[in-house]
């Protein structure tokens, strides 16, 4: 077992990830793919979105309510589009075909769109439009979540927090990546309040009756403030459109907790966009690079996705920093 203080390697923290979910009823191709989605996280700095996932993810993988053992599908539609069916598996072995056909249909096409139905939790939105940018494609996705946000003015919660993230490559350099969920603060720093007993801020999120609370608990009984109040509603709207009204998944509100192994299959879905830089005959990565350089040039600002690029660079260089607690937890998983 790791010692306290110790960081571990890319390499260990994947063949940890592999190891816990091929002991969980999960193929040994599926335990990789979801061990790259989550050691990405990892070196983005994304630490809710990498090893804290993975004693939910193999406790929902030994009782089915994702399947472990799913080969996702694709089915073209049209030239330019195709539907991805995650067969209730994980997100990432359907995601990584997505990628696999965008990145041979855009070339051709210029664009391209490939819907994923039937899904799961889906990760850092950034990273997977960063790894279509790297291939010199201009990208975005759309992913809705369980529901934890009501319509501006209502109470119940229909929309998920619903990310949604684009990147683009430049000419030279890192991509310009965005990635943004629709909530005003992410729903775990409502838990960790009310794990510590603490109050909340004022604006963060509604209890039951939709009135503004700064009781955590009364808030996860209750719906997330959305990100520009009545602006971040019509988006989620948006997001819930693209990823189920399109694809046949399930909305947020028709969907189980990505958080406990309860209930079936959640049913999520995500649409990925890809686009030729060139589309229009003139060399795109070169404009993008001009905005991207004016940004930089501009004193106090900071480009979009350049803290997460150089944190995964020295991570990736000089190892992961790890929760003991977590690793021992993650260790004995199916054992």
């Amino acid at each position: 077992m790791t010692q306290a203080g110790e960081r571990m390697s890319a390499d260990a923290v994947h063949a940890l990830i592999c190891g816990a979910l091929e002991r969980s009823n999960t193929s040994p191709q599926n335990a990789a793919s979801v061990a790259d989605a989550l050691l990405a996280a990892e070196l983005a700095g994304q630490r809710g979105h990498g090893l804290r996932r993975v004693p939910t993810y193999a406790a929902q993988a030994a009782v089915g309510k994702v399947d472990g053992h799913a080969v996702p599908g694709l089915e073209q539609h049209r030239p330019a589009a195709a539907l991805v069916d995650a067969a209730n598996g994980f997100a990432y072995p359907a995601i990584v075909l997505a990628h696999d056909w965008l990145a041979r249909t855009c070339p051709e096409q210029g664009i391209a769109i490939a819907g994923i139905t039937r899904s799961h939790h889906c990760g850092v939105a950034g990273v997977i439009v960063e790894q279509l940018a790297e291939q010199g494609l201009a990208a975005m996705l759309f992913a809705n979540t369980p529901a934890a946000m009501a319509p501006w003015g209502g109470k119940r919660a229909l929309y998920g927090t619903n990310p949604i993230a684009f990147s683009a490559p430049l000419a030279d350099g890192d991509p310009v990546t965005v990635d943004i969920s629709l909530s005003r603060v992410a729903r775990g720093k409502i838990m960790a309040a009310n794990q510590s007993g603490d109050a909340i801020p004022e604006g963060w999120a509604f209890d039951a009756d939709g009135q503004p609370t700064t009781d955590p608990a009364a808030a996860l009984a209750g719906t997330m403030a959305p990100l520009g109040d009545a602006k971040g509603t019509v988006l989620a709207l948006m997001v819930e459109l693209m990823c189920a009204g399109l694809t046949g998944a399930n909305y947020s509100y028709e969907q189980t907790s990505f958080l406990n192994a309860e209930g079936g299959p959640p049913g999520a879905g995500q649409t990925l966009i890809a686009f030729d830089p060139g589309l229009f005959g003139s060399d795109g990565r070169a404009r993008f690079a001009a905005m991207a350089r004016m940004i930089e040039e501009t004193e106090g600002a900071r480009l979009p996705g350049r803290r997460r690029q150089s944190l995964r660079h020295d991570l990736s260089a000089n190892g992961i920093p790890v929760d003991m607690k977590l690793i021992a937890d993650i260790e004995a998983i199916g054992l």
